[in-house]
């Protein structure tokens, strides 16, 4: 994708405050950088779309929880009919901005994922990116997302896993395993503490909601979806990438053995940071 030349300066005055406390992260010029042009790095979030959805183009997709509009504006870009909804109205407004940058008329909703203002029936796909574990309850969002969805449409949501070794917000090993008064103490004595970040709610690690794996599905069932494991998907196809060589050659010594597919269901429970799924409205 072929960023504009003209520099976002307006862009990075509305997106800078919300970055802040992550200057403890050795990559943070890179990672800042994505978090600027974010719709130019969304083509593995792409491709888990079509993997479920199909198609893009023409597509009635509402993002939920829509963070800094990096995946609205990638997919709108594509030629989906996007709706952009995200609860913090900062974030809206750097959505806006990011669709302008791009001439590109988004509508953005500022509202929260358990009282959707949008029809029944109204969407082919929802997706929700790192969002549920930031919501107030996920019960009652899996419930509008049920709601806005035609039969058959599709959900992709990714949720944090209870036993996560390495915790994706902290960045930290071992933290989940611990009581969680003991985990943010450890997490303010790194310095890694959210408490004078921007974000005002469900940032602390024991107001997040994590899931064993079973349980979400469960959920998502009361709900009425059938929940697919992308990753799981992938393996089974051959298609699973892994970016360490000896990982790669672990998994290909485990495939001869017939093992391959119950040790990923292993890691899956007991180790990996975060699921991708796919929900699909019964």
């Amino acid at each position: 994708m072929t960023l504009p030349s003209a520099a976002p300066s307006e862009l990075e005055q509305a997106i800078d405050p919300w970055l802040q406390h992550m200057r403890w992260r050795r990559d943070f010029a890179r990672w800042r950088e994505r978090r600027l042009n974010q719709e130019a790095y969304q083509s593995e979030r792409l491709a888990r779309l079509e993997q479920i959805a199909g198609q893009v183009e023409g597509l009635r997709v509402l993002d939920l929880g829509a963070g800094m509009g990096g995946f609205a504006v990638a997919t709108a870009l594509r030629g989906a009919r996007v709706v952009a909804c995200e609860y913090n109205p900062a974030y809206c407004r750097i959505t806006a901005l990011r669709a302008e940058r791009h001439r590109l008329s988004l509508p953005v909703i500022n509202a929260a994922g358990e009282t959707l203002p949008l029809p029944d029936a109204s969407f082919d796909a929802v997706v929700c990116w790192d969002v549920i574990e930031h919501v107030q309850s996920p019960d009652r969002v899996l419930g509008e997302i049920a709601r806005v969805l035609r039969p058959g449409g599709v959900a992709l949501v990714t949720v944090i896993n209870r036993r996560a070794w390495v915790d994706p917000h902290y960045h930290m090993r071992g933290i989940n395993w611990l009581p969680r008064p003991l985990a943010e103490w450890l997490i303010a004595r790194r310095g890694r503490s959210k408490r004078h970040a921007a974000f005002r709610d469900m940032q602390r690690l024991s107001d997040m909601h994590y899931f064993v794996y079973h349980d979400f599905v469960a959920l998502a069932a009361r709900h009425g979806f059938h929940v697919r494991d992308l990753r799981e998907e992938e393996l089974r196809r051959g298609t699973l990438y892994s970016p360490k060589p000896l990982r790669r050659i672990a998994r290909a010594a485990l495939r001869l053995l017939g093992l391959e597919l119950a040790s990923y269901r292993l890691q899956r429970n007991w180790f990996t940071g975060m699921f991708e799924l796919g929900l699909v409205k019964q």
